[in-house]
């Protein structure tokens, strides 16, 4: 039977996983390593392993192909043979609302709760609806990019005649379905950037002015760098991250933005940095700070599922670190924006107290960005100024 054909495919993909490696990069490596695999089997074997993950830490005592059924019965609304075979009550509402599909799962499976997908104690940042955000968790977001205003119309017209479903946020943002083709249908990288929604909605906190000097401390592959350009063309940038394959990244992208006048260097944030950065002072910093990512999770389901509670604390710790070692290269009276990708009310809120408790800061402004609405990432962002010169 193909059912279990699937059911193999699929405890096989499992059995390979440990979690080290993002899922999507595991799954590249796995494919390549079993050549036999044809493209149905990959597109179900792939659909089957994310929503296992998405269904987090619920109902982990039921055997594993029951749950992948439950599992695969709320994520998605066309049915799948191990769905149609191991929860067969499901059958007839693959396309039902989630609210009924919740109250079937938990009529056949008592032990079902909705709060165990995302258990953890630590508390919510203040803003989140927690319900909606656990429903979301159960579905993809989508594929975000950003434009010039001037392009948008022409490069949404061009998605629209290559039939790929669109939907306009702002005069620079488009939403597509998760997974779109993008170099298929716009030759030229040139015109887009690909960006959270979330993440370019922290770009109305950094209100940069022409020639000011921004440094992006924890650039990673520069998407904050890009935003504050897109937003101040004339902005001189120093940009770092303690990766140099991710400055690689960045460079790349810089170039193909037509980017030039930055600088770039390789940067611990843990370590005093004094004799690399002793003369500078700058008009801005951009802190994107390392974090649990607990707000990206319905991206990635397996970080979700493999995630251990404790380690909030860690992060937490670590970004205090971070914003501790970057305060005093800002001039008074400039911004430090504190930026993360999590949900967690101690990597947020707890650590913007914290700086405001020991150093020379006044908050602005700070906002819970809920992604969840717009099938997007949830991300935090705060706006310091620094009061005077000491620090």
């Amino acid at each position: 039977m193909k059912v279990h054909h699937h059911i193999r495919a699929f405890e096989q993909v499992l059995a390979s996983y440990d979690g080290k490696l993002p899922l999507h990069r595991h799954l590249i490596v796995y494919f390549k390593q079993h050549k036999q695999m044809g493209s149905s089997d990959r597109r179900w074997a792939s659909r089957y392993i994310y929503s296992y993950f998405r269904l987090g830490k619920a109902l982990l005592d039921v055997p594993t192909i029951e749950r992948l059924a439950v599992a695969d019965f709320l994520c998605n609304n066309e049915l799948s043979l191990i769905t149609e075979h191991a929860f067969p009550a499901a059958a007839t509402q693959i396309a039902a609302p989630i609210e009924n599909k919740l109250a079937i799962v938990k009529a056949q499976f008592p032990s079902f709760q909705l709060k165990d997908v995302f258990p953890f104690n630590k508390q919510l940042s203040e803003g989140i609806d927690t319900h909606q955000f656990l429903l979301s968790l159960f579905t993809q977001p989508d594929l975000f990019i950003r434009v010039k205003e001037t392009h948008l119309p022409t490069i949404k017209a061009k998605l629209e005649n290559a039939g790929v479903m669109v939907k306009e946020l702002s005069e620079t943002t488009l939403a597509l379905p998760n997974g779109t083709k993008l170099e298929q249908v716009i030759e030229d990288a040139r015109l887009y950037q690909v960006q959270d929604f979330s993440s370019q909605k922290t770009g109305n906190y950094f209100e940069p002015k022409p020639y000011e000097y921004w440094w992006d401390c924890c650039a990673a592959s520069g998407g904050k760098s890009l935003l504050i350009h897109s937003l101040e063309p004339k902005v001189k940038l120093l940009v770092s991250d303690v990766r140099e394959t991710s400055l690689g990244n960045l460079q790349e992208r810089f170039q193909l933005a037509g980017i030039k006048d930055y600088q770039k260097k390789v940067i611990d944030l843990l370590q005093n940095n004094d004799q690399i950065l002793h003369h500078y002072e700058f008009d801005g910093v951009l802190l994107d700070a390392p974090c649990s990512g607990a707000g990206t999770w319905g991206r990635t389901p397996e970080m979700l599922y493999f995630f251990e509670e404790h380690k909030v604390s860690n992060y937490a710790k670590l970004q205090k670190a971070i914003a501790e070692n970057v305060v005093k290269y800002l001039k008074p009276g400039k911004p430090l924006i504190y930026m993360t990708c999590s949900v967690f009310k101690e990597e947020n809120e707890e650590v913007v107290a914290h700086l405001l408790e020991n150093f020379p800061l006044k908050l602005e402004s700070q906002e819970l960005i809920s992604g969840y609405r717009d099938k997007a990432d949830s991300m935090f962002v705060a706006r310091l100024v620094k009061t005077d010169d000491q620090g």
